[in-house]
C-alpha cells in the first residue's frame, strides 16, 4: 500500500513558498546596492535578472515537485496539471521578457518616480524664460507711420489660425501644448480686450489639427481652414468695426518631423492647385482684403517657423506686421507686450524673405529622389534607394541672393533686380526707436580682427540692438566660390535708453575668412587682395567698412595647418561629389537648376555600395586586458579624456559589459556594476524636455528659430541652464538637442527645430546652448550630423538617401555649426543622421567621425546614431568608424566580427571609453536612481503570488482522492484496532 509522507509535502511548499515570499524581495534589495555603493544608482537589470533567476530556479523545482508527487501517487488530474503547467511557462516567458526589457520598462515609467514638486518649480521658472526668449526674437517686420505699438484697448483678432496657433513644430522637437497660454489668453494677460465673437466665429468652425504618430511621423497638417468671406456676416463684422478700428490678423504655418512642406495644395482642405503651403490661400486673401477695407489700422502676424511669402505685407493698407515664429508655451504674452510697446522689438530675421520662394536654388532638389533601377524587398513592399543632390553648393539663404545680382568684375550689386528678389533679408528687423552704429575702432594683426562699434538709441524709447558684422573677401571668375557677404560675427546690446550708448566689440578670426578649396589645394586658402569688413544693418544693409588686406595667398595645408585644427584639414569625401553641376557664380545661367530632379539609374558600382553591408576586420590589433584596478567612474570625473587612468578604468569592462553599454542606447544608457556606472535617462528634444517614451514632458519653449532669432547668446546659454535644471528635476541626464541643421530650403519639414539659414549663426547659438545645458551637468547630442536637411519619406524609406555635395559646401554651410560646438566649448555628444554621404551611411563613415570630427575637431565624447534602422545601419562597422551608440529602443546585437576579434573588441572599447567619458561629466551622479521603483515590487508581488498559487494547485491537482480515501481507512482501522 502507498504511502504519503504528509511531513515531506508540508516541507516542500515551505521551500517554494520561502523562493516567493522572502527571496524575491531580498535579491532586490541585493542587486539594488549595485557592488554595495548605493551613490552610484540601482542597477535594473541586475535586479531583474536576479528576480528572473529566481523564477526560473522556482519553477523548475516545482515541476520537479509535482512530477515527484505524481510519481509518489501514481494518477494526477491531467488537463488542470496542463493548465497549470501553461500558466508556469507563461509566468517564465513574462520574466524572461520583462528582464530583456527592463531599461525600456523602467524608462517608460521614470516619470512616476520624479520630484513633481521640483518639476513645476522648474517648469515654471522656464515658462518664464520662454516669455523673455519670445520677447527678444519677434522680429518687426512693418511699422508704416509708426503705427505700432497701439494702446491696450479693445482688439480685433482675425484668421482662422487665430485660434489654431502654432506653437512650435511636430515630433522630437514638439511638446505638450494643453496648458500653452494661447493668443487670445496672452492678448488678455497683457491687457487687451479681444472681441469674443470673432473669437467664437473662429471656435465655431474649429478643426482640430491632425495627430501625429510619434512612431510613424509624417510632417504636418497642410490643410487650410479658412473660413469663406461669405460666411463673415454684416452683423459681425459692423460689430467688430464698432468694437475696434484696429485689426490683428494672424497666419500661421506648421510642419514637423518626417515630410517637408508641400509644393501643390491641389489636393489639401482650402488649397489651391499651383500654390504652395508657404503662400496665402485664396481664402485668407480674401479675408485679408476684406479687413483691409473695413479698418483703419491692421496689423499682420506671422505665426510661422518658416519663411512664408509676404509680399502682400507691401500694400499700404497694412499698417505694421510682427513675426512671432512659434512662441512655445508663454511666448503670446510677449507678443501683447509686443503690441502695447511694453518690450520693444529687437529680433532679427535668421533666413531670407524671398518674394517667390522658389527662386531659391535648393528648390528644384528638395523632395523623393529614386534610384529607378534598384528596387528591393523589405517586409511587404519593394523599396529603392534615393538621392539628392546639393547642386546649389554654397549658395545657401543670403549667400545666393547677396551674391546673385553682384556684377563679378566692378562688385557693385543691381539694386533693382534684388528688390525684386529679396522682400526682407537675412538679418533684417526694425524696433520702435532709431539706433546709429559706428566703427570707433577697428584693429587687426595676423591672426585676430577686431572691431569695436559704438551704438546710440537717437529714438525716444528704451530699446536693444543687434550689431551684425560681414565680410566680404576677394572673388576671381572661375576660381573659388565665394559669397559676397559672410556673416562673421554678432553681438547684442543690453537695453538703451533714449541718449545713451554702448560699446561692442566684435572679434574674429583672421584664418575663418578662408575658402575651401576642394579642387585645387583640397584645403582652407586664404586667397590675396582686400577682403572687406563691414558693418552691417542686415545681410544687405552697409552701415560702414574696413579693409584688411592679405598681401599673398595662404593655403592652410600640411606645413601651415590652421591654429584652430588638431590636424590638417584636407579632401575626405570626394566619394560624395557625384555627378552633379554645382551652381557657380561665373556662370549662373549655365549652372542653376531649372527642373525639379528626377528619377534615375545608378552604377552597379553604386548599387554594390548602397546595398553592402560587409564589416572589414583588421587582424592587426592586440587582445585586450581585463584586470580590476577598483576604480569607479565617478573617479573619472573631470579627468582628461587622455589620462592614463582611464585606460585602468577601461580594464575593469568585460566584452558583455561593453556590448550592454553600446547596445542599449535607446533613450538612456543602462548601469555598469564593474565600474560603477550609474544608469542613465536621456531625452528629445530642441524645444524642451519631451521624452518619447515616458510621460516626462517640460516646458515647451519657442521654437529654435526664434531661439536664433534673439541673436543673444547670452539669453540662449540661460536657455541651456534651464533646460539641464528641469532635466535634473526629472531624472534625466542626456539631452536630445539642439538640432543645428541648416535650412537648406524653405520648404524643409523640420527647419522650426533648426536655428538659421546660416552656419555661423547656428554654431554660436547652438553652442552657447549646449554650454549653457552642460554648465549646468547635462550632457548634449548636438543633430543631425551631418547634410541632414531635409525629412520626405524618410521614415517610409529604409534606406538612407545618398546625399551628394563637394567638400567646400560641407565644411562651410553644413559642417561647421557642429565644427564651431567642438571647438568653442567643447560638447562630448553629437547624433549621427539618417543620410548618406554618397553612398556611405554618415554612422559608418570613418571620414567624417574620426578623421574629421575627432583628429581635425578634437572632438572627444559620444556619437550617438539616430533612430536605429537596421535595413542599412551597420552598426559594427558604425562602431569602427566612431559611432559609439545606437539609439533604439531594443537592445541591438553586435555580430561576432566584433564581440570574438580583438579589431571588434578593441572598437568597443573605445566606444565605452567615449559613452563613459561623457556621462562621468555630467549630473549623472546626482540624478542615479537609488530607490527600487515600486514597478519592481509589483513584478516580485506578481510572482510570488502566482507562484503561491500553483504551489497549491500543483499539491491540489496531483492530490488523489482514491489514495486519500484509501490513507482514511488506514487511520480508521488503526483506530478501531486501538
Amino acid at each position: 500500500m502507498t504511502r504519503f509522507n504528509s511531513k515531506k509535502n508540508k516541507l516542500s511548499f515551505l521551500f517554494l513558498f520561502g523562493l516567493g515570499a522572502f527571496l524575491l524581495p531580498a535579491a532586490s534589495i541585493f542587486a539594488a546596492a549595485n557592488g554595495g555603493e548605493t551613490s552610484h544608482g540601482i542597477n535594473i537589470q541586475s535586479i531583474v535578472f536576479v528576480i528572473t533567476v529566481i523564477v526560473v530556479i522556482a519553477a523548475v523545482v516545482l515541476i520537479g515537485f509535482s512530477i515527484y508527487r505524481m510519481i509518489r501517487l501514481k494518477r494526477t488530474r491531467k488537463v488542470l496539471y496542463t493548465l497549470l503547467s501553461l500558466v508556469l511557462v507563461l509566468l517564465v516567458v513574462f520574466n524572461i521578457a520583462v528582464n530583456n526589457f527592463s531599461l525600456l520598462i523602467n524608462t517608460a515609467l521614470s516619470s512616476s518616480q520624479m520630484d513633481d514638486a521640483k518639476v513645476e518649480q522648474t517648469k515654471d521658472e522656464a515658462r518664464a524664460l520662454t516669455e523673455e526668449l519670445e520677447s527678444e526674437g519677434i522680429v518687426l517686420l512693418e511699422n508704416k507711420n509708426n503705427s505700432l505699438p497701439v494702446e491696450k484697448g479693445n482688439i480685433n483678432v482675425f484668421g482662422y489660425t487665430s485660434r489654431s496657433v502654432v506653437y512650435g513644430g511636430s515630433g522630437a522637437g514638439g511638446g505638450a501644448e494643453e496648458n500653452n497660454i494661447d493668443l487670445q489668453q496672452g492678448l488678455s494677460n497683457t491687457g487687451f480686450n479681444v472681441n469674443e465673437e470673432l473669437t467664437e466665429f473662429y471656435d465655431d468652425r474649429f478643426v482640430p489639427r491632425e495627430e501625429i504618430d510619434i512612431h510613424a511621423l509624417n510632417g504636418g497638417d497642410f490643410n487650410i481652414h479658412e473660413p469663406a468671406v461669405s460666411e463673415y456676416s454684416d452683423a459681425l463684422m459692423e460689430s467688430a468695426k464698432s468694437f475696434s478700428d484696429t485689426a490683428l490678423v494672424v497666419f500661421s504655418r506648421n510642419s514637423g518631423e518626417g515630410a517637408d512642406i508641400t509644393k501643390d495644395m491641389k489636393d489639401l482642405i482650402g488649397g489651391t492647385e499651383g500654390k504652395h503651403y508657404l503662400e496665402l490661400a485664396d481664402n485668407e486673401e480674401a479675408m485679408l482684403e476684406m479687413v483691409k477695407e473695413n479698418f483703419d489700422n491692421v496689423v499682420v502676424l506671422i505665426n510661422s517657423s518658416y519663411p512664408m511669402e509676404l509680399g502682400f505685407l507691401d500694400d499700404e493698407a497694412i499698417d505694421a506686421a510682427l513675426w512671432v515664429g512659434g512662441p512655445g508655451s508663454s511666448g503670446f504674452n510677449a507678443v501683447g507686450d509686443v503690441l502695447s510697446g511694453e518690450v520693444n522689438p529687437s529680433g532679427r530675421l535668421v533666413d531670407t524673405y524671398a518674394y517667390d520662394l522658389t527662386s531659391a536654388p535648393s528648390y528644384y532638389n528638395i523632395g523623393e529622389f529614386p534610384y529607378e533601377n534598384s528596387d528591393f524587398e523589405y517586409g511587404d513592399d519593394t523599396w529603392h534607394y534615393k538621392y539628392i543632390d546639393y547642386a546649389e553648393g554654397i549658395y545657401v539663404g543670403y549667400r545666393y541672393y547677396e551674391t546673385r545680382y553682384v556684377d563679378n568684375q566692378t562688385g557693385e550689386m543691381d539694386e533693382e533686380a534684388y528688390n525684386e528678389t529679396v522682400q526682407y533679408p537675412f538679418g533684417y528687423g526694425l524696433s520702435y526707436t532709431d539706433f546709429q552704429q559706428e566703427i570707433i575702432d577697428y584693429s587687426f594683426n595676423d591672426d585676430q580682427i577686431t572691431l569695436d562699434v559704438e551704438v546710440t538709441n537717437d529714438g525716444e524709447v528704451s530699446g536693444k540692438d543687434v550689431v551684425q558684422a560681414y565680410y566680404t573677401a576677394p572673388y576671381t571668375v572661375g576660381g573659388i566660390e565665394k559669397s559676397h557677404v559672410v556673416l562673421a560675427g554678432f553681438d547684442k546690446t543690453n537695453e538703451l535708453a533714449p541718449g545713451d550708448s554702448e560699446i561692442v566689440t566684435i572679434e574674429f578670426s583672421v584664418e575663418d575668412m578662408a575658402s575651401y578649396d576642394y579642387e585645387e589645394q583640397k584645403s582652407y586658402v586664404l586667397e590675396e587682395g582686400d577682403y572687406q569688413i563691414k558693418l552691417m544693418n542686415n545681410s544687405h544693409d552697409v552701415i560702414d567698412s574696413e579693409t584688411y588686406e592679405v598681401p599673398s595667398t595662404i593655403v592652410y595645408n600640411e606645413d601651415n595647418q590652421r591654429d584652430s585644427d588638431q590636424v590638417v584639414a584636407t579632401n575626405r569625401f570626394d566619394d560624395a561629389l557625384g555627378d552633379v553641376t554645382y551652381l557657380s557664380r561665373a556662370d549662373w545661367e549655365g549652372t542653376m537648376p531649372t527642373e525639379i530632379a528626377q528619377p534615375k539609374e545608378a552604377s552597379q558600382e553604386l548599387l554594390d555600395a548602397l546595398a553592402d553591408f560587409t564589416v572589414e576586420v583588421e587582424d592587426n590589433e592586440e587582445p585586450i586586458v581585463k584586470e580590476d584596478h577598483g576604480l569607479s567612474l565617478y573617479d573619472m570625473k573631470g579627468l582628461d579624456y587622455e589620462d592614463p587612468k582611464w585606460d585602468q578604468l577601461l580594464e575593469q569592462l568585460s566584452v558583455k559589459d561593453m556590448e550592454n553599454l553600446i547596445t542599449h542606447g535607446g533613450f538612456q544608457t543602462p548601469a555598469i556594476n564593474s565600474v560603477k556606472k550609474p544608469a542613465t535617462i536621456d531625452s528629445d528634444g530642441p524645444a524642451g524636455i519631451n521624452h518619447l517614451v515616458s510621460q516626462a514632458h517640460g516646458n515647451q519653449y519657442t521654437s529654435e528659430v526664434v531661439v536664433a532669432s534673439t541673436w543673444n547668446t547670452e539669453l540662449v546659454e540661460r536657455m541651456g541652464k534651464s533646460l539641464a535644471e528641469e532635466a535634473k528635476a526629472s531624472g534625466i541626464t542626456g539631452l536630445y538637442l539642439p538640432g543645428v541643421n541648416i535650412h537648406r530650403s524653405p520648404f524643409g519639414g523640420r527647419n522650426f527645430e533648426y536655428y538659421s539659414e546660416d552656419s555661423f549663426l547656428s554654431g554660436k547659438i547652438g553652442a552657447s546652448l549646449s554650454k549653457g545645458a552642460m554648465d549646468n551637468g547635462s550632457y548634449v547630442f548636438m543633430k543631425h550630423f551631418a547634410m541632414y536637411d531635409m525629412e520626405t519619406k524618410r521614415y517610409e524609406f529604409p534606406t538612407g538617401a545618398a546625399t551628394w555635395s563637394n567638400e567646400q559646401s560641407m565644411r562651410e554651410i553644413f559642417f561647421k555649426p557642429f565644427e564651431m560646438a567642438v571647438k568653442e566649448v567643447g560638447i562630448t555628444g553629437i547624433m549621427s543622421s539618417y543620410n548618406r554621404i554618397g553612398p556611405t551611411w554618415v554612422g559608418e563613415s570613418k571620414e567624417l567621425l574620426t578623421d574629421v570630427l575627432r583628429d581635425e575637431w578634437g572632438f572627444r565624447g559620444t556619437v550617438i546614431t539616430d533612430y536605429f534602422k537596421p535595413q542599412y545601419m551597420n552598426v559594427d562597422q558604425g562602431l569602427a568608424a566612431g559611432n559609439d551608440l545606437v539609439l533604439y529602443l531594443l537592445p541591438t546585437e553586435l555580430k561576432s566580427e566584433t564581440t570574438d576579434t580583438d579589431w571588434g573588441q578593441q572598437n568597443m572599447r573605445k566606444a565605452s571609453h567615449n559613452i563613459l567619458y561623457t556621462v562621468a561629466n555630467s549630473h549623472a551622479f546626482d540624478v542615479a536612481q537609488t530607490k527600487v521603483p515600486n514597478w519592481i515590487y509589483l513584478l516580485i508581488g506578481i510572482d510570488a503570488v502566482l507562484l503561491l498559487l500553483l504551489t497549491l494547485g500543483y499539491m491540489k491537482v496531483t492530490n488523489s482522492k482514491k489514495i486519500m480515501r484509501k490513507k482514511g481507512m488506514i487511520k480508521s482501522e488503526k483506530v478501531s484496532s486501538n
